[in-house]
């Protein structure tokens, strides 16, 4: 019987063209994934036309470049999507317009869209899966320095650096494995760190703000009025998410940005279960890390009693 790997494999090679997506606001993981297996394929097949698709995050550009292509493109396209759960969540809605739709990803199997579906919920990140395939198919050979510092910083962005109980003896092992291709992680790392100076006093702000309880609950608001008074955008106000996590106590917490149409919020905790509460109001993600958008800030009140009673 021919598992997923295998199946994925000769998909690929039956394809000339092959436009890879991922998620909506981007994170590490989904380019690390989206541009490690875009480099793999054109490593590996260079006469494959190979294509990601998808809006770019500023504080990401570093991590490459992505493709302009027309609509006609689609035609008779093998499409691959990377490190998203949910149709919905897709960037780049012409996702359906392929031939054939490959589905490869780390989180909950909430909507399994694609005609192969790979989900793999033991896997720190899409990134580890890549490599996964890669070793599966007995083609490590093919991974070079732009594959590897790729699908590191994959690894690293949805491990928290390593930090998180997600990060197994397996993903320590393709990270000691990816390091053997000279990326550079001290400086890869460096730029995933990095913000622009302007930012800072925004972080300022947040540490400023926070509301901690003593249950080890924890809530930021940011409204529409704090974002113009620092003059950032919404997307990079989400970049702080994390800027409260050494806080002594701190068990669950809510990230909430004002984006105008909608409130997003993100959920983070240390060990507690929280994606059963993003579900509950219509979003999603891992355990300890999951998003949600509600529409005023009634609903995040509602959203903020259920994860505050997480921690009672």
């Amino acid at each position: 019987m021919m598992n997923n790997f295998e199946q994925i494999l000769l998909t690929i090679e039956r394809y000339d063209t092959i436009i890879i997506h991922r998620h909506v606001r981007p994170d590490p993981d989904a380019f690390g994934s989206q541009y490690g297996l875009k480099r793999f394929i054109q490593a590996k097949y260079p006469h494959k036309k190979v294509f990601a698709v998808g809006e770019m995050e500023p504080s990401l550009s570093f991590m490459g470049t992505l493709d302009d292509i027309e609509d006609a493109t689609y035609e008779n396209a093998l499409v691959i999507v990377c490190d998203t759960a949910n149709a919905p969540r897709i960037d780049d809605t012409r996702y359906s317009k392929g031939e054939t739709l490959i589905k490869i990803d780390h989180h909950p199997p909430v909507d399994q869209y694609g005609d192969v579906n790979y989900v793999d919920t033991d896997a720190s990140s899409t990134s580890e899966i890549i490599y996964n395939f890669i070793e599966a198919i007995d083609a490590t050979q093919f991974i070079n320095r732009d594959i590897a510092s790729a699908l590191y910083l994959g690894i690293v962005g949805d491990t928290g650096r390593f930090l998180f109980n997600n990060t197994t003896p397996r993903t320590m092992a393709i990270a000691s494995a990816l390091l053997m291709h000279d990326i550079e992680h001290t400086r890869l790392l460096n730029q995933l760190g990095e913000k622009e100076p302007r930012l800072m006093p925004f972080q300022g702000y947040v540490l400023q703000h926070f509301e901690l309880e003593e249950n080890g609950f924890c809530q930021v608001k940011i409204t529409q009025e704090v974002l113009q008074k620092f003059g950032i955008s919404s997307s990079e106000a989400s970049l702080f998410v994390n800027t409260i996590a050494d806080l002594k106590g701190l068990k669950v917490w809510v990230f909430a940005v004002d984006e105008g149409q909608e409130i997003r919020c993100r959920l983070r905790s240390k060990g507690i279960v929280i994606n059963d509460v993003a579900a509950d109001f219509g979003g999603g993600g891992h355990p300890n890390a999951s998003g949600v958008s509600v529409s005023n800030w009634e609903i995040f009140e509602d959203l903020a009693s259920q994860l505050r009673a997480k921690v009672q």
